[in-house]
């Protein structure tokens, strides 16, 4: 039976060919739903060198939080009391008590004024100069904030997220710590808050911006194809590749190569139009939804989140339910990794030799954010007071990465491979 099912999807596919300078772009989309792709099941490999850097930006994003939240309170400092139960919160792997005490170039602990065996923090001379600099970078930057936000609700259905989801994404977008206040009021042309039927505060597009409905794998093809290709592609005819880095042992599978190459033949639907005519169990919509992925981990920083702030996009983004099996599924786009006790999903094509490929000035200005952590942490038991705190923003950051290629275990180079379920990437359940 599925011999006969698959000499007549070949046939199909001849016919569509001759068919496809007669039809238009959509009937060619939609009558490619039926074609079919061998599938390959994919063993879960680790790279080493990602895992690390994510390691080292999880202390990073905590330092960042811990100082804005500094920064919001009434008083100018926390309390060990309060941010006793924020561990889980902000993703660490230690007591927030120990982590702050850690890194004493940011962070000064001194006795609270009413209870003195109360432990408080206040932000260091260093760490608000520090602050000072990333504000100017927001202010350097806005435009590209505002359109970052804008493609950000240009992806979802009804141009329209949740606060509550969009929060836990603030520092992977870039957006400034109190966004609604300092970023989205400006500029009402854009957005507006509305409220959901459940009561539920959202932010919702105002207007579609046509020039910022192209996605980054767009452009980086519109650079480099001829102007015949692109014009092709414009008229539905011609598919856009995905750059893709396998780990070692795939990349001499024949397996692989022929899944990837009929992969990439698919249509490239951008991730900024209407997918629902598409039939969501087609190879098609499989292609979209990687492409949807794809533009968000480019929207991002350090071209990486957490698995769980996806999955609370999932609905508006137009989905699948188990949408996350195309990171395993995809080894040579993605790469999930299981570090610091939660899951986070990485663009491997926005990383070179353990570094950032384009880095943003803002992903530059954290780098000077955790150099400062670093050494402040190499000096603590000699004294604070011998750190040079100029020379620690002077000498800019340190490498922690490393040189060479990215380290990824061997991988059997046999004919068979699988890929891992769900449950099988976890350590118990997420720490977002």
């Amino acid at each position: 039976m599925n011999h006969f099912r698959d000499k007549y999807c070949l046939f199909s596919l001849v016919k569509l060919k001759v068919q496809a300078l007669h039809e238009t772009p959509k009937s060619y989309h939609q009558y490619l739903q039926c074609r079919g792709i061998a599938k390959v099941r994919l063993k879960w490999v680790k790279n080493r060198s990602i895992d690390h850097i994510i390691d080292k930006e999880t202390d990073l994003k905590a330092a960042c939080l811990l100082k804005d939240a500094i920064k919001r309170s009434s008083t100018g400092f926390l309390t060990a009391k309060s941010v006793s139960d924020w561990q889980k919160l902000l993703g660490l792997t230690v007591p927030v008590l120990r982590f702050m005490r850690r890194y004493p170039t940011l962070f000064e602990e001194f006795p609270h004024p009413r209870w003195p065996s109360l432990p408080c923090f206040r932000l260091t001379d260093t760490a608000v100069m520090l602050d000072s600099q990333e504000q100017s970078i927001h202010e350097t930057h806005e435009s590209d904030l505002v359109e970052r936000l804008c493609k950000v609700l240009m992806m979802m259905k009804t141009r329209t997220v949740q606060l509550q989801s969009l929060h836990p994404l603030k520092w992977d977008l870039g957006l400034p710590d109190c966004f609604e206040k300092t970023l989205v009021a400006k500029y009402p042309d854009y957005f507006r808050f509305v409220k959901a039927s459940n009561g539920v505060t959202c932010l919702t597009l105002v207007k579609w911006c046509e020039e910022f409905a192209v996605s980054a794998l767009q452009k980086s093809n519109e650079s480099k194809a001829s102007g015949d290709e692109y014009r092709e592609f414009k008229r539905g005819q011609a598919a856009l590749v995905f750059p893709m880095n396998f780990p070692r042992g795939y990349g001499a599978q024949k397996k692989v190569r022929a899944w990837m190459e009929e992969f990439q033949k698919l249509p490239y639907i951008s991730p900024y139009e209407d997918s629902r005519q598409i039939d969501p169990n087609s190879e098609l919509m499989e292609k979209r939804v990687v492409g949807v992925l794809h533009e968000f981990l480019s929207l991002t920083m350090h071209k990486k989140t957490k698995r769980n702030y996806l999955r609370s996009l999932r609905e508006e983004l137009n989905l699948p339910h188990k949408f996350t099996r195309i990171f395993t599924r995809y080894p040579g786009i993605f790469y999930l990794s299981l570090k610091c006790k939660t899951t986070t999903v990485t663009l491997k094509e926005g990383y070179q030799r353990g570094k950032l490929v384009d880095p943003h000035p803002l992903a530059r200005h954290r780098e000077k954010f955790y150099h400062v952590m670093r050494t402040g942490l190499l000096y603590r038991g000699k004294g604070i007071n011998l750190i040079n705190q100029e020379d620690l923003l002077l000498n800019g950051a340190l490498d922690e990465t490393g040189q060479g290629e990215p380290e990824e275990e061997e991988v059997e180079t046999g004919d068979e491979f699988y890929e891992v379920e769900d449950s099988e990437l976890e350590y118990g359940s997420d720490g977002e």
